[in-house]
């Protein structure tokens, strides 16, 4: 696909996010600290703000540096946490920091997942307001509308409406420009307002008042940690022109306009975006500016599902169903439970608070704290893996990182105003993670243990008369140095085993994506009269845990090959988890333990995360106490 084409499809999937933050940031920059926009002063400033934001956090932070940091063209804070932990040799007080500097930055993402539907749809619908006062009472009404049909239809996928994605939002950002040309012209001195001075002049007179509204300039930047999320489903060139040449113009001007519409017409604050438009004009702004915003809420609740499945992947949550919606893209998937957690979510969200300007608070501490975590961790590959001088690493902090701290800083005054709400997600998350992470191990441990080692197990089996049944049976198993707990079981109670054994290990390496030709390693284990092979299924975090598929592989280079895998039986070891009433340490406390158990049981079959065939597929149990 040509770059021209590529740049396009950035501008729905991409930057959809960003694309709709002129709809709320002016208005909450300008009257969420008391009304400043009579104030000349305030306004330059408030615009002097926002360009350099745009410029430093957006244009150079991550457009110029931070997109160069990818994981095999993979972005997303959990994709560069993944090079780091596993590519790296780190120490291991590092690794924990940088583990822990994941997490968070997750469940920021996905607090920020149900708070952009919320806030972009309910953003949009506002404009009914400004055609006529009388249609307020259909703001939520018509938001939730459009939110039940969002979430309704995500299990189709969005292959097939992505490709109206690009073009819808060129429309919408060439239409931006065009609605804020005429008030620009009108007022031409408006231009200076990107000179930082005017930023610095807003501070000196009014300190306060000044940081505060830097708060809320925050939400001019929404969707830059989106944009890195979706690193690669373009690539870097593309979203780099699609951002300088369409982009960052179109947001530019907007503001400006925005600004001298309220210097102009300073009641036209209550809704700047769609009063920049002519009357007859806001009927069709509103339905693209609706359009535009169903655009960036699908971008992030997709990059949600993609957060979750590199979490799992990473083993911070229990294994989930993931339905893949596309053939031909790996990264296009539906997660049944996500979808149906934002979705609720993100109702209670629009009931609750009910207009963009009441959650604008909530949504500044998901932003820039997930901007703070992020540009931590590129700071750290920057470091390790690019190298990077002390005196580079300072100046990127000073600048780029004291702006984002400042930008934090002022959200924190706003958490009794809203910006609990993604504090209380991202604690109740990371609580989950960390469960998930220490208990899984801890299991797996356990697990090692009944199991013991496949070389004792192959030695046992030299040394003992085993029945041989005809046939093929496969142990889709998660260790390669241990023997599946069913193969041992069915030599312990039966003194039998199939004439063809097979082992399969899914490995997730780290990286997005691995080539099917370098998927597969094959081990013969014993003799070569034992018959028994352990396969090793290297897969990235984009592609399918598909054990029939690793078999089909593995035919290429075994002697499986001319196996009929319709006559395979697969065998799983499933292990319950029951209460250890003796294990009362303070380190692993009851509730803990309680909460992991939970979380295994609501974990998806592995039947199904594994593409087993149901009617071939059977189950070995034993009992771990945790």
């Amino acid at each position: 696909m040509s770059i021209a084409a590529l740049s396009i499809g950035a501008l729905g999937v991409v930057f959809g996010d960003i694309g709709t933050s002129p709809l709320y940031a002016m208005k909450a920059v300008l009257i969420g600290h008391g009304d400043i926009s009579a104030n000349h002063t305030a306004v330059y400033g408030a615009l002097s703000m926002i360009t350099w934001c745009l410029i430093i956090i957006v244009a150079v932070a991550y457009v110029g540096l931070i997109t160069k940091a990818d994981n095999d063209g993979e972005g997303g804070i959990l994709s560069l946490a993944t090079y780091l932990l596993r590519r790296m040799k780190l120490p291991k007080k590092t690794a924990a920091f940088i583990l822990v500097l994941a997490m968070v930055g997750a469940s920021l993402f996905l607090g920020d997942s149900l708070i952009t539907p919320a806030i972009s749809v309910l953003s949009a619908a506002e404009g009914l307001s400004v055609i006529n006062a009388d249609f307020e009472t259909f703001i939520v009404p018509v938001a939730i509308a459009v939110l039940v049909v969002l979430f309704l239809v995500q299990h189709r996928g969005t292959e097939k409406i992505g490709r109206i994605f690009g073009p819808i939002m060129a429309i919408w950002f060439l239409s931006m420009a065009a609605i804020s040309l005429p008030w620009i012209v009108q007022n031409p001195g408006i231009i200076r307002a990107v000179n930082p001075i005017y930023a610095i002049t807003f501070a000196v007179d009014s300190p306060f008042i000044a940081f505060l509204a830097l708060g809320s300039t925050v939400l001019a930047v929404t969707g830059a940690e989106a944009l890195y999320a979706d690193l690669g489903h373009f690539g870097r060139k593309p979203i780099m022109l699609a951002w300088m040449l369409l982009i960052f113009p179109c947001l530019l001007l907007n503001y400006l306009g925005q600004g001298a519409l309220i210097l102009a017409k300073p009641g036209a604050v209550t809704s700047p975006f769609f009063n920049l438009a002519p009357s007859w004009a806001r009927i069709p702004l509103v339905i693209l500016a609706t359009a535009a915003t169903v655009i960036a809420s699908q971008a992030v609740i997709s990059g949600a599902f993609s957060v979750v499945r590199q979490a799992v992947r990473l083993s911070l949550l229990p294994r989930i169903r993931v339905v893949q919606t596309s053939p031909h893209h790996g990264g296009q998937i539906y997660l049944p439970v996500v979808n149906t957690i934002l979705f609720a979510g993100v109702l209670l969200l629009v009931l609750f608070m009910g207009s963009s300007e009441a959650l604008a608070a909530a949504y500044g501490i998901a932003i820039t704290g997930t901007l703070l975590l992020e540009f931590t961790l590129f700071l750290i590959f920057a470091r390790r893996v690019w190298d990077w001088g002390w005196i580079r690493i300072s100046i990127m902090v000073a600048i780029v990182g004291g702006l984002e701290l400042l930008l934090f800083a002022a959200n924190v005054l706003k958490i009794f105003s809203g910006g609990w709400f993604p504090i209380l997600i991202s604690t109740v998350i990371v609580i989950a993670m960390y469960t998930w992470n220490r208990g899984a191990k801890i299991v797996f441990g356990k697990r090692r243990e009944m199991e013991g080692p496949i070389e004792d197990f192959i030695t046992r089996l030299t040394d003992c008369d085993v029945r041989r049944i005809p046939g093929i049976a496969v142990y889709p198993h998660g260790d390669c140095a241990t023997a599946p707990l069913a193969l041992r079981t069915s030599v312990d109670f039966s003194h039998s085993l199939h004439e063809h054994i097979v082992i399969v290990t899914v490995k997730n390496v780290g990286t997005p994506h691995v080539d099917e030709d370098d998927r597969v390693a094959v081990t013969n284990l014993g003799n070569s009269n034992q018959r028994i092979e352990h396969i090793l299924y290297k897969v990235g975090f984009k592609d399918s845990q598909n054990v029939p598929k690793a078999l089909e592989l593995a035919m290429k280079h075994s002697s499986t090959a001319g196996m009929d895998l319709q006559q395979a039986w697969y065998v799983l070891s499933v292990f319950r988890l029951e209460p250890d009433e003796e294990n009362t340490t303070k380190e692993w406390p009851h509730w803990q333990r309680a909460l992991f158990r939970v979380m295994e049981r609501s974990s998806a079959n592995r039947t199904q995360v594994f593409h087993l065939p149901p009617a071939q597929t059977v189950v070995s149990g034993a009992e771990i106490l945790i």
